[in-house]
């Protein structure tokens, strides 16, 4: 008799369970929202074809590393830091070297101009090629959303009376910021150990950032690799609510000699080219240095949003 009754309640229990499943469904109660993870990979001083032809030239061995990443995952983006060309960037520099190579995944990449860009009056190969991809009204600078991050792309190479417009849109897209994470990029350092060294260009546009508690800055112009401890407005550590900047100026031309670290610096290289791959979490980042084959340094590491 036990038996029989242990044989009766167990199909029992197993529909109760799954009519009170049913009935939280019919509740209206929505699942678990799902992480949001969206992975970029970065680089500047990118197609150098002066002493190489496109296929051969160190940016289309970086370009492998990104392409192989967008293959794998179709949500993946590029991030272009400057000095896109050389030697001054004019349209033939992009069709005939950067279209080759970081230009497979043109529709995927969020650029920004460096110095080189604008060899050329008004930067013209660089806006020619990029288009609406740059931003609109030709003026380098432009926001975006991936994921739960705000994105910005800032215009370092700006005179005067254009910074300040650009200082007043950066204000305004900060303060109407919804997103749970920060991530600006452009081409000159604000602080940096390589052979062009810190760059005021960018200080105003940094102290704004940290003041609306950004999260990282990606920057090149010095061909070299380096990651810095997170800084405050005035470029002290400050690990709680400062800024984690990386130099990624290893996209493909010649790397250059560095001058003695900084005291925030944590790590740098200037003898391997490759891109950093960051992984932007909803609330968290990581990161991770990939060298082109053949080469070995790599960094990587994780932090969270403020």
């Amino acid at each position: 008799m036990r038996l029989s009754i242990l044989a009766f309640c167990i199909p029992a229990l197993l529909f109760c369970s799954a009519h009170a499943t049913d009935n939280t469904k019919q509740a209206g109660k929505k699942p678990p929202i799902k992480p949001v993870s969206v992975t970029v990979y970065v680089a500047g001083d990118i197609a150098d074809c002066r002493k190489k032809p496109a296929e051969e030239s160190m940016a289309a061995r970086t370009a492998e590393l990104i392409a192989a990443g967008l293959d794998k995952d179709k949500t993946a983006r590029a991030i272009t830091l400057g000095d896109n060309t050389y030697p001054v960037g004019n349209p033939s520099e992009f069709t005939k070297c950067y279209d080759p190579t970081w230009g497979r995944f043109k529709d995927k990449t969020l650029p920004s101009p460096g110095n080189h860009d604008y060899g050329m009056p008004k930067a013209l190969g660089y806006y020619n090629y990029f288009g609406d991809l740059a931003g609109p009204d030709r003026r380098g600078y432009y926001a975006t959303r991936l994921g739960k991050w705000q994105i910005l792309s800032l215009n370092s190479n700006l005179d005067q009376p254009q910074m300040q417009a650009q200082l007043s849109w950066l204000k305004e897209e900060l303060a109407n910021n919804k997103q749970s994470c920060t991530l600006a990029f452009w081409h000159h350092p604000v602080y940096s150990s390589g052979g062009h060294g810190n760059n005021e260009n960018m200080q105003a546009a940094w102290k704004m950032l940290a003041a609306a508690k950004a999260d990282i800055v990606l920057t090149s112009h010095d061909h070299d690799y380096e990651r810095f401890a997170p800084l405050d407005a005035n470029g002290d550590r400050d690990d709680k609510q400062g800024i984690r900047s990386f130099v990624v100026g290893t996209g493909g031309a010649k790397l250059t000699p560095m001058f003695l670290p900084k005291g925030s610096t944590e790590i740098r290289d200037n003898s391997t080219h490759g891109v950093l791959k960051l992984s932007l979490h909803d609330k968290s980042y990581e990161w991770e240095f990939l060298p082109v084959p053949g080469q070995s340094f790599t960094d990587k590491g994780k932090g969270s949003c403020h």
